[in-house]
């Protein structure tokens, strides 16, 4: 069976696997790990005051929420997902926090966005790009919403550098390299990102990299592994008794205080040629 992406394909998954996406999604926009580097650029758009912020991709609308939360935030904002029960999550969490007024959720398709041209201020995909089917297109639908002289953010990890320590070297790089073609359609593309930009008609104004390392004790790459390892198994590319034996070594080196993982994480700011 070829790996599926559950993200890109999560309107086929049944009710109990879209929880448990529900439930990562959530955990993970509280971890300290994700949180920063959400901060990082985060307080560069606020710094342009943005009207309207739209962001593509939104899952349960954890960032798009944190981003309304803040005192220096004014305008309103757009979260589009094409799951709806990301969405219903998403409008629920929102109430919740008394933020519904401000901050609206649609179902949509990121290839092919429903609104007007040049209507936003800032347009936001927060780990979007790795999990479409057509990265260009998405970006040149991202460049049609964005306002002249608005900001295209893209952030999303390198799955590639993605690695977990493992004592047997090479059988811990074909999980590594497992784990990442089972969970995103696009686990390269943040390397092939830069050279995209000519042609889609905008322009790269500013980017940075992050390292995210977690060494002795886990939270942000332990919830990764026990999401996404299972589908691992049911694309064929490690047989389940490797997947179960692989998540036992981490859980041991977790309670042992000597696990290891990592990924590099970029984050690109852009602007409409």
């Amino acid at each position: 069976m070829a790996a599926r992406d559950p993200h890109r394909f999560v309107n086929d998954l049944d009710d109990e696997a879209i929880d448990r996406l529900i439930t990562r999604l959530e955990s993970r926009a509280k971890d300290g790990v994700f949180t920063n580097l959400i901060e990082k650029y985060s307080s560069q758009l606020l710094r342009a005051n943005p009207a309207q912020v739209l962001e593509v991709g939104c899952g349960t609308g954890a960032m798009i929420r944190s981003l309304v939360r803040r005192e220096e935030f004014t305008g309103s904002a757009v979260g589009v997902d094409q799951s709806i029960p990301f969405i219903k999550a998403a409008k629920a969490l929102a109430q919740q926090e008394f933020i519904d007024e401000r901050l609206e959720f649609r179902t949509g398709d990121a290839h092919h966005l429903e609104f007007p041209s040049a209507g936003f201020d800032t347009v936001i995909a927060n780990t979007l790009i790795s999990h479409v089917t057509d990265p260009v297109r998405v970006l040149e639908e991202m460049a049609r919403v964005v306002k002249s002289g608005g900001t295209v953010v893209i952030f999303d990890g390198d799955y590639s550098s993605l690695t977990y320590a493992f004592p047997d070297y090479d059988f811990g790089c074909q999980m590594d390299s497992a784990l990442a073609n089972a969970s995103f359609c696009n686990p390269r593309i943040m390397r092939e990102l830069p050279g995209m930009l000519a042609d889609i008609g905008l322009q790269l104004k500013t980017a940075w990299g992050d390292a995210v390392v977690e060494i002795g004790k886990a939270s942000y790459f332990k919830s990764f592994a026990e999401t996404y390892a299972p589908y691992v198994s049911s694309s064929g590319l490690m047989t389940a008794g490797e997947v179960e034996h692989w998540l036992s070594v981490q859980q041991q080196a977790m309670e042992s205080e000597t696990f290891f993982a990592a990924c590099n994480y970029y984050t690109y700011l852009l602007g409409r040629a």
